[in-house]
């Protein structure tokens, strides 16, 4: 029968970091420790940093890390079964995790752990139809880069977004939106998403074409039935389509425009739009595409719990100041 084997702990490797700082060689280290050679050969090999040598607690770090014994999510199927079901409605995996803790009072599973699962299934499966369990569902990541001029020229009455009041910014105060076309193949067809930047609301409507006068008189049908006080700003990218920007400050409500080539600076609304794209490829007809349809992507994505949001829903938080601007409006004249 073999010797029963037993880890490294940390103490001794800090004893082997020490002794091979002083020169001594894998033997004496191996007599020093009363372990084999080997062993202190295969600790220094494989738990060394690329650059700096060998440090006790990375290698601690790395030996744990190796002895992982495989996702809870393959141990509980039941589990699985409920992140998965969260997954594919386009939760990420951090929505799932916060909204488990919130339903639970407890830490249920990590974000980390669900990704590392995702990940361990694309490597282990080889099958590429586990990334649309993610958010996004890309298979490359980073900027691409664009070539050509700015249409912020043509645009009358622009303003920069830099001029943003800083409570805009901020997203703490409810009123200030973000707007931008989904455009598809087939040519014309587009749809006209607007997001409101505290509460992440979103709301969308099919659009006949890029003209200005329509996507206009959209949003004011959108923003006219709102209390003045959830209709204060709205953001734009520099899209001929949004010329008639003007026509929204009969509300009143002002607005504002990206600097050029710069769509972070409506970063919610290009968020939005991305896992949006997950239901809505470019690749869609959106003259095939049911009305009920939409109205069910739009739902989902509001009725999503988000992490900045302190896991509660967009469409949760926009009730809350709708309800509460309702009541202010409604409520009776205090008597003298």
């Amino acid at each position: 029968m073999g010797q029963h084997y037993e880890q490294l702990s940390l103490e001794e490797r800090c004893t082997i970091a020490r002794l091979s700082q002083a020169g001594q060689t894998i033997r004496q280290i191996a007599a020093a420790l009363d372990r084999a050679p080997s062993t202190i050969a295969r600790e220094l090999k494989r738990n060394r940093r690329t650059q700096g040598g060998y440090a006790p607690a990375y290698a601690d770090q790395q030996a744990r890390s190796r002895r992982w014994r495989g996702s809870r999510l393959a141990r509980q199927p039941a589990l699985q079964a409920l992140v998965l079901e969260r997954l594919a409605r386009g939760w990420s995996p951090a929505q799932v995790a916060g909204r488990l803790q919130r339903e639970n009072g407890r830490t249920v599973i990590s974000h980390e752990s669900i990704s590392r699962f995702i990940d361990s299934q694309l490597r282990r499966t080889k099958d590429y139809r586990w990334r649309h369990y993610l958010p996004r569902g890309k298979s490359k990541r980073g900027w691409r880069g664009r070539k050509g001029g700015s249409a912020a020229q043509f645009i009358h009455g622009r303003v920069s977004s830099a001029q943003r009041p800083a409570r805009v910014r901020t997203r703490r105060q409810p009123g200030h939106w973000e707007a931008d076309l989904m455009l598809f193949a087939r040519y014309g067809q587009a749809v006209l998403v607007a997001h409101e930047r505290h509460s992440r609301l979103l709301v969308l409507t099919r659009q006949p074409n890029k003209a200005a006068a329509p996507v206009a008189a959209h949003l004011l049908a959108l923003f006219t039935p709102l209390p003045a006080a959830l209709r204060q700003t709205i953001t734009f990218d520099n899209g001929t389509e949004f010329a008639a920007h003007h026509r929204l400050h009969r509300l009143p409500m002002q607005t504002f425009f990206c600097d050029p080539h710069a769509p972070w600076q409506k970063g919610g609304i290009e968020n939005a739009i991305g896992r949006l794209r997950r239901s809505l490829p470019r690749k869609t007809d959106l003259a095939t595409l049911p009305d009920q349809r939409l109205t069910l992507l739009v739902a989902l994505y509001n009725h999503t719990p988000r992490q900045c949001l302190a896991f509660q829903t967009p469409a949760e938080v926009f009730t809350q100041h709708l309800l509460h601007f309702h009541c202010d409006s409604t409520s009776p004249l205090a008597r003298e």
